[in-house]
């Protein structure tokens, strides 16, 4: 009976110790929460997070957030002071507007590798010439196209080749629609964007500024009232409308929608993300994997060169969070630019150019969609930033696409009346 008492001691004793320790070790580990929508570039950036969290005992927290309230949302918890996320998705879009409400991150080792081209100093540093974002990956649109129906010498340089070709396949009854690509607010860089680039035009005066003080010497003028706007708006008028390459619903698609005509085989081009570029090659979600291939995008009747957009999706850390977690996130977004393995992982799992540059080449050493993305994109010489950089920008890309998607669904006729309202509407939303 005593030597019983005395083993139930022992064990009590043993089970405290136990459990006190493992109370220590879970009272040491430390927490960071992570704000971001989810998307295959974001999660495949994530996925490096948990593995560095696991090696370094910090429990890595992920905080999804949809894509149409996330600016909104993170806005108000920024001015609000909150410290209830430790690191949020950061975008050019919106690199001004929380650039004051940002730590500065210059002091995050690794973003010496960052390619130099999307970290342009006018649009993510603050007031005093500090970065504040660290990358996560490049993204940047291109044309795709079924390389089962079009071959590489057949690709149209132009519009008019663009239009022709697509009428032909949907002629021959392989395809429902010769083009298809997001067209809605958050998806129109897939649309309107790219051959308004792509037309030697742009949304603002001087075309190609994005200099905020070179902008407001020009009056925060609008392009609407130009020629090559409306050739641009009356290109995609008759897309949907007159030539019906485009699904006639399209002004409302957004990079789902349209990816899934894409991926079922309904349509022979469409403009996406490289982000996409696995995800069109999945079999299990994608009716055309293996058929998929990449190409430059055709230009309009004034476009001088093919022109392209090249940003990068970035982290940032709010600067409400404490002095520990803020030196703990940026320990782990240095880490992770340099996490050579997680990178590459990555690119397999999206398509998207690793935020490491120095990887690119070596990358495309045994990878021909690299190569692609090389010679047609990552080293062309005519690269357009694919937004402005001041904090009016989100209300004049608004007011930007909600006069196209009136001129493009309303009567052909009315083009000029609705792109000259167009222009006061994006000035208005410019000086407000």
């Amino acid at each position: 009976m005593i030597k019983a008492k005395q083993w139930a001691v022992a064990c009590a004793a043993g089970l405290s110790l136990l459990v006190g320790s493992l109370g220590s070790a879970m009272a040491q580990q430390k927490e960071l929460r992570i704000a971001y929508q989810p998307n295959p570039l974001q999660e495949a950036s994530i996925d490096m997070m948990l593995k560095w969290g696991e090696k370094n005992n910090v429990k890595i927290i992920k905080v999804p957030n949809s894509y149409g309230v996330y600016v909104e949302k993170m806005t108000a918890s920024l001015t609000s002071g909150s410290d209830q996320y430790d690191v949020i998705w950061h975008n050019d879009d919106w690199g001004q507007l929380w650039a004051h409400l940002v730590e500065p991150l210059d002091d995050v080792a690794g973003l010496k590798y960052a390619d130099k081209w999307s970290t342009d100093p006018i649009i993510f540093f603050n007031k005093d010439g500090k970065t504040t974002v660290v990358p996560m990956g490049q993204t940047l649109g291109a044309l795709f196209y079924r390389t089962d129906l079009i071959k590489e010498s057949e690709l149209p340089k132009t519009w008019k080749q663009l239009v022709t070709l697509s009428k032909k396949l949907q002629g021959e009854g392989k395809v429902k629609y010769g083009f298809v690509g997001g067209m809605d607010p958050n998806s129109d860089w897939n649309s309107s964007l790219w051959t308004l680039w792509n037309n030697s035009c742009d949304v603002m005066k001087p075309f190609g500024s994005r200099d905020n003080a070179v902008l407001a010497k020009n009056g925060w003028t609008s392009a609407f009232n130009e020629p090559c706007m409306r050739q641009v708006v009356e290109f995609w008028w008759d897309a949907l409308n007159t030539d019906k390459i485009s699904p006639r619903g399209m002004p409302a698609y957004g990079r789902n929608e349209a990816n899934a005509v894409f991926t079922v085989g309904d349509a022979a081009f469409t403009v996406a993300d490289t982000t996409y570029w696995s995800e069109f090659n999945d079999p299990a979600k994608s009716k055309v994997a293996g058929k998929v291939g990449l190409a430059q995008f055709p230009i309009g009747p004034m476009g001088k060169n093919v022109t392209l957009w090249n940003e990068l999706w970035g982290w940032a850390i709010p600067k409400a969070v404490p002095a520990e977690r803020k030196a703990l996130a940026k320990k782990m977004l240095s880490d992770i630019m340099l996490d050579e393995d997680g990178q590459l992982a990555l690119w397999k799992k999206t398509g998207a150019p690793p935020p490491n540059a120095a990887l690119w080449s070596k990358i495309a050493k045994t990878d021909a969609f690299m190569q692609s993305l090389q010679k047609y994109y990552l080293d062309s010489p005519h690269k357009i930033h694919s937004a402005y950089y001041f904090a009016n920008w989100p209300a004049v890309h608004k007011a930007y696409n909600n006069t196209v998607t009136k001129a493009v669904t309303g009567g052909r006729s009315d083009i000029p009346k609705v792109l000259a309202e167009g222009a006061t509407l994006v000035h208005d939303a410019a000086i407000k």
